[in-house]
């Protein structure tokens, strides 16, 4: 391993009394950093072939030399680190000859990052989201003690090695399936991105490492189990009250955040003089607007009075997460429903056997859905087969 060092002339900087900056660019295993030497000349003065002041003057002298001391820099302070033994890039380089003593490292500005989504929670940000932050800064730290036996990792050594051994570490170590895998280098991206912007880093090695991601196929009900589940006689109230905010779910397609917080303040008159749900998705804070289906009414009507609701203010007597999943693994088998029931699979349920299959456009079940982009809508919201069946025999009558 080497450094080499080279001068250049900027003439696309050049300054109104027609001189330009000399840049000194040190190159070492194909990364490289350009700094200012703090000389201008005038570009007449200035051997490209040499990288050299052109002349025998004093003042030629003077600026080769300095060029000269600063070349000899460069090699003093690489030299200086190879003899310590330990792993270091062309950026520590940099950092010495800048008078920088300790370079970042990525534990370091991800907590910087997790600090600011901490501030705004709330507001730009959810609980979920900076969860699963901290969730990365844990497999993160684990990585470095467990794999390179550090606390931290300079961010200039990050490179295409390093995504491949931290890729290869989760799917490994922690039989993480490709797409959560995504989400920690999602995360740490950020990190590098945030480096470039504190012009810590010149370059993301993620433009050279592509993380793969697997399609998703996730669960929804056919008309037919959804309805067998509504029509099901269920005997404990506990279980009512499951199956019941979960097909208002299958309704309204609303998130479970949401449906926790739902209350008198969401229910408007739409224009059309039918009722609205309008609420801000607690993921996204995008505000989803969905008129109220017939289903979803008797429901709500269902629970007006409950006591429960009156004393929390709330619409429904939603349980804890872990309860209505757990709750809804028993409903599946009273009901002899096959499928993992959640609350994520009524909101696919809705956006694609209540609205896609009856013919609702992708744009209006995405707004609906609160989503950000049409492209996120085509995950949930899939062309069950009776959709197909009625378009081909929409197409069939055309051709007779």
């Amino acid at each position: 391993m080497r450094i080499t060092v080279s001068f250049s002339l900027k003439r696309s900087k050049s300054r109104a009394d027609g001189k330009c900056p000399v840049y000194v660019r040190c190159t070492m295993n194909g990364q490289r950093f350009e700094l200012s030497t703090g000389i201008f000349i005038i570009q007449e003065s200035w051997d490209d072939g040499m990288q050299k002041v052109i002349g025998r003057t004093e003042e030629a002298k003077i600026l080769n030399n300095r060029l000269d001391k600063i070349g000899s820099r460069v090699q003093d302070v690489y030299n200086q680190l190879e003899s310590k033994g330990n792993p270091f890039s062309v950026f520590h380089v940099k950092s010495r000859l800048q008078g920088v003593s300790d370079e970042k490292g990525v534990i370091e500005i991800l907590d910087n990052i997790i600090k600011g989504i901490e501030a705004r929670v709330g507001n730009d940000y959810s609980e979920g989201t900076l969860k699963h932050y901290k969730t990365s800064r844990e497999r993160l730290a684990h990585f470095f003690k467990i794999k390179l036996r550090k606390n931290d990792f300079p961010l200039s050594m990050v490179d295409y090695s390093f995504l491949n051994s931290f890729d290869l570490y989760l799917k490994t170590e922690h039989r993480l399936k490709p797409n959560t895998v995504l989400t920690y280098h999602k995360h740490l991206k950020k990190v590098l991105n945030t480096a470039i912007a504190m012009n810590l880093l010149s370059h993301n090695p993620y433009s050279s490492f592509k993380v793969s991601r697997n399609e998703t196929h996730r669960d929804y009900l056919t008309i037919q189990e959804l309805e067998k589940i509504k029509s099901k006689e269920i005997n404990t109230l506990r279980m009512e009250i499951i199956r019941d905010v979960f097909v208002f779910a299958c309704y309204t397609g609303l998130g479970y955040a949401e449906l926790i917080e739902l209350s008198h303040s969401h229910i408007h008159q739409g224009n059309d003089g039918g009722k609205w749900i309008i609420i801000d998705r607690n993921k996204t804070n995008i505000r989803c607007q969905i008129p109220l289906l017939p289903q979803a009414k008797a429901i709500l009507g269902k629970y007006g009075n409950f006591p429960e609701n009156k004393n929390k203010g709330k619409l429904l007597p939603v349980r804890s997460n872990q309860k209505m999943n757990e709750y809804l693994k028993e409903l599946a088998e009273i009901c002899g429903i096959k499928k993992k029931l959640s609350m994520h699979v009524a909101r696919h349920t809705f956006a694609t056997t209540v609205t896609l299959a009856n013919g609702v456009p992708i744009e209006t079940v995405s707004k609906m859905l609160g989503h950000t982009s049409l492209k996120t809508t085509q995950i949930y919201a899939r062309i069950v087969d009776s959709k197909i069946s009625k378009d081909m025999e929409r197409l069939t009558r055309v051709f007779k």
